[in-house]
């Protein structure tokens, strides 16, 4: 079916191992990596994009042996440290050369957000094109795909010789630095130095509420714990004093430590007052922040001596309160000067919604996105906008070349993004490290009680010293890359600028469905970059905030109102016509590979349904771990570590097939992947997510796939044959013993506890997982329904009586265990037959191998199983006996 006479080596194999643990470990890279340039949520790791890259563009392999080399050399490659290894790239691109008869192959990633995948494309010596909706990623893709490769080489003549310089990284260092003095000569004072020349790096404050009991009446300081400095050598906290109406603070230090820090006054919105002791709901916490009487408290300064190693601490002064409010009028004066020159106020202005989940501070009055700044941290940002405008303006007036300037211009607009990140009232002290935490930590804007506010000007963690040297770390990577640049654009995927048949390869990762709400995030950053740079880009920033009507996300989950009719339909019908023109665009001998990941079946419903009516079909599927394991299982995450790198050519015959039957074929070819995949690691969430792929490699073969009735086969159905396969391939590895033995309840418990751990799924998802195994999802007494959620009952939330299922005996075994009462073990196990049945034993030892380390109930199985002679021999003793063994 293969349409292609040559087949590529991610065609037949890749090093899913080698690969998974080199993208895993990237994850704690920073030093040059392109995520240090500007934030993009859920970019694709360079390794595995690098190692994806060079599979699909070079030849299968010829035997045996060259196969085990090239996967040996691809794991080699994905290797961070090999990045810029100029023997081992030279390699790669000589043999994607050869196999492309010697002419660099185009490249196309028409979703390229922070661009990974174009980044490797062009690394690998590829004529790459990469293009955005969004207008943030096709400004980071300028800096990251063009502008190092185009303007960072010029070659010098000196003594010694020939010499390339990068004058792109001199003159991003020097404006940067020129507009940080520039910055520190206008509003330094508002930042002032100690007398002993200690440098204020941050100041923490709490939002306050008042206390509704009228006798009282004091001005809440909304805190969550109050440790400054939380290391093993080093204790410091500030004491809430209550002072009858009248809140102060004192820093402690080490054994001056006399109350528990971790104790505020706010835990979920609701609020205890220290003086009196009266509670605040969270509407009356909620409600005051809404109608304006909320307020703020500075508390305490974080201070740094350049000659000096570590950070003191200080409490707030009436004179820190004083400068504060100085900076407050002086704002107002420089706002209203920048809006008479500028037309616009300077200050964000536009509209912050609220989205449940994503931006929750709309709740607590933040209305708009200039309300997440202080008057200090505003008057900062708009302070170096002005004076990144005012250099792009001297740069033309030293007669710079006007391209030239615009990318100079360019990455001091980021460094205004990268300042506004940590420079906001959503950001954290991080006492465990004392640093100014940033605020995407993680995709949202939750709300923050107690902030700290970092200094801008200093040379500390989120300043624009820092900002500058991590973003020249990127200019400096990106010229080193590769001389030839990319074509970067802005385009809907939906409607790409390109001929039919232009590209060798596409090699993209589109949005997962509903997993990030990229453009509403990336408004953070828009509202500032329209600011600083809006006119030299008129064509990226000629809307109010980044273009949302074609975004292809399913947003009505996210937020009903703005978004009622961006529902699953809509991501289908929106992610099918990104995949025609996949089609369209691709070489008729070409390669496609779809990056995707999704623990829903029914984002995975629809990326199939899309595939299939685009005349793309899979010709292999990789299961890559992309996300840290540690990380998601910490968090009792039924979240995916690995994202399904799906591999397609253009599909050239219209077959049709009977659904029963390709069933075999489709059975055969999932179980021989997925021995696979059990082999190289794949567990969890991520084991029923990679047997799609090689289901839709017989499936997507046909452009018709029909039951005898002749009516088509839905997605929905290929899933639940592909579950069914799944579930009992993994019943037989994790039982090893007959699955038929063993009752549908306790089986739907083991497969659950497999894939998802102690995770809270969505109903669907667990329904579906019920119905795969044989059993009503509403009748087992296992579930707990919570919301939209569902959770599987333990051990220790179940209670003796009425077993029915092999995992009820055994929950209740763990039961009497836990109370130390061995006689009704023993008599339960008796009386269900199930003291010497080995099935049994062997389901308690299958579920303490696949429970996590740390997990309760694996520990309590762990001791059952090892006391199991014990509770056999206890069984075979009768009443008299066991009463003279007890009396001796």
């Amino acid at each position: 079916m293969n349409n292609s006479a040559n087949k590529r080596f991610i065609e037949v194999d890749f090093p899913i191992r080698l690969v998974s643990d080199e993208s895993e470990r990237e994850k704690n890279i920073r030093h040059g990596h392109i995520s240090t340039l500007h934030i993009w949520w859920a970019r694709r790791p360079l390794a595995s994009s690098r190692a994806s890259v060079y599979a699909a563009l070079t030849p299968e392999p010829k035997d045996e042996e060259e196969r085990m080399k090239r996967s040996q050399f691809i794991g080699e490659l994905s290797k961070w440290e090999n990045s810029l290894n100029k023997n081992l790239i030279e390699r790669a691109r000589e043999a994607i050369l050869k196999a492309n008869n010697g002419v660099p192959p185009k490249v196309l990633d028409p979703f390229a957000g922070g661009g990974a995948i174009p980044l490797e494309a062009l690394r690998l010596g590829c004529e790459t094109y990469a293009s955005d909706l969004n207008p943030v990623a096709v400004l980071i893709e300028k800096c990251t795909l063009e502008y190092p490769q185009k303007y960072g080489h010029r070659q010098e003549n000196s003594y010694f010789g020939e010499k390339t310089t990068n004058p792109l990284l001199q003159d991003v260092k020097k404006w940067g630095y020129w507009v940080l003095e520039e910055a520190k000569r206008e509003i330094g004072k508002f930042y002032p130095s100690e007398e002993d020349g200690s440098i204020p790096v941050g100041y923490i404050w709490a939002r306050t509420i008042r206390c509704q009991n009228p006798e009282c009446g004091v001005e809440i300081p909304l805190v969550r714990q109050t440790w400054l400095a939380k290391k093993d050598k080093k204790k410091v906290a500030y004491k809430i004093i209550p002072k009858g109406n009248k809140i102060d603070f004192e820093i402690k230090e080490g054994k001056e430590i006399d109350f528990d820090p971790e104790e505020g006054t706010t835990a979920r919105a609701k609020v205890v007052c220290p003086c009196c002791g009266s509670g605040l709901s969270d509407k009356d916490n909620r409600r005051q922040f809404q109608e304006g009487k909320a307020g703020q408290r500075m508390i305490a300064v974080v201070l740094h001596h350049p000659d000096k190693k570590g950070k003191t601490y200080r409490s707030a002064t009436d004179k820190d309160v004083e400068i504060f409010k100085e900076a407050e009028t002086y704002l107002e004066k420089k706002r209203a000067n920048l809006m008479a020159e500028w037309g616009f106020d300077p200050v964000p202005d536009e509209t912050l919604p609220l989205m449940s989940g994503v931006f929750n501070v709309p709740i607590y009055g933040m209305t708009k996105w200039g309300d997440l700044f202080n008057s200090r941290q505003k008057l900062a940002l708009i302070t170096f906008v002005e004076k990144v405008r005012l250099a792009y303006k001297k740069m033309m007036e030293e007669r710079y070349d006007k391209e030239y300037a615009k990318a100079v211009v360019s990455y001091l607009a980021l460094g205004v993004d990268k300042i506004s990140d940590y420079c906001n009232m959503l950001c954290q002290w991080r006492n465990n490290l004392e640093t100014v935490g940033h605020l995407f930590a993680r995709q949202a804007l939750p709300m923050l009680w107690d902030y700290v506010e970092g200094n801008p000007i200093t040379g500390a963690s989120g300043t624009w010293d820092g900002a500058i040297k991590w973003i020249n770390m990127s200019v400096y990577s990106g010229a080193i890359i590769s001389k030839a640049h990319a074509t970067t654009t802005q385009s809907s995927a939906t409607s790409l600028q390109y001929p039919d048949n232009y590209f060798d390869a596409v090699i993209t990762d589109p949005p997962y469905y509903n997993n990030v709400p990229y453009a509403d995030l990336s408004d953070f950053f828009y509202v500032w970059l329209k600011r600083t740079i809006g006119d030299l880009y008129p064509e990226l920033f000629a809307t109010p905030m980044t273009p949302k009507a074609e975004e292809i996300t399913e947003m009505a989950g996210w937020d009903p109102v703005r978004y009622s009719n961006k529902d699953k339909k809509f991501f289908e019908d929106m992610i099918t016509k990104a995949f025609q023109e996949i089609y369209r665009v691709l070489k008729p001998e070409g390669i496609a590979c779809i990056v995707f990941a999704h623990k829903s079946t029914e984002a995975w419903e629809t990326i199939i349904n899309a595939l299939v009516a685009s005349g793309l079909y899979l010709t292999a599927s990789w299961p890559v771990h992309t996300e840290m394991k540690e990380r998601l299982r910490a968090k009792e995450s039924g979240a995916l570590a690995s994202s399904i790198y799906m591999i397609c050519r253009k599909r050239v015959k219209k077959e049709t097939a009977y659904f029963n039957e390709i069933k075999p074929e489709i059975e055969q070819r999932v179980k021989e992947k997925l021995d696979q995949f059990w082999n190289e690691g794949i567990e969890g969430a991520d084991f029923f997510i990679s047997a799609i792929g090689p289901a839709m490699e017989v499936f997507g073969k046909y452009e018709n796939v029909e039951k005898p009735t002749g009516k088509k086969v839905s997605a929905k159905e290929l899933l639940e044959l592909v579950r069914k396969i799944v579930v009992d391939y993994a019943l037989e590895k994790v039982l090893k013993t007959r699955i038929e033995s063993v009752d549908v309840e306790t089986r739907f418990y083991i497969i659950y506890r497999l894939n998802y751990g102690q995770a809270k799924v969505d109903y669907d998802d667990a329904r579906k997982l019920a119905q795969a195994v044989g059993i009503s999802i509403e009748d087992s007494k296992l579930i707990k329904k919570s919301g939209s959620l569902v959770s599987v009952l333990n051990a220790d939330d179940r209670e003796p009586g009425k077993e029915k299922s092999m995992i009820d005996v055994l929950h209740s075994c763990l039961y009497y265990q836990k109370r130390n009462d061995r006689d009704s073990i023993t008599k339960l196990l008796k009386e269900k037959g199930y003291l010497n049945n080995n099935d049994f034993w062997q389901v308690a030892q299958a579920l303490s191998e696949i429970l996590p380390d740390g997990d309760k109930e694996k520990q309590m199985l762990q001791v059952f199983i090892f006391g199991r002679d014990n509770i056999i021999g206890m069984g075979k003793i009768d009443k008299g006996q066991k009463k003279l063994f007890e009396e001796e």
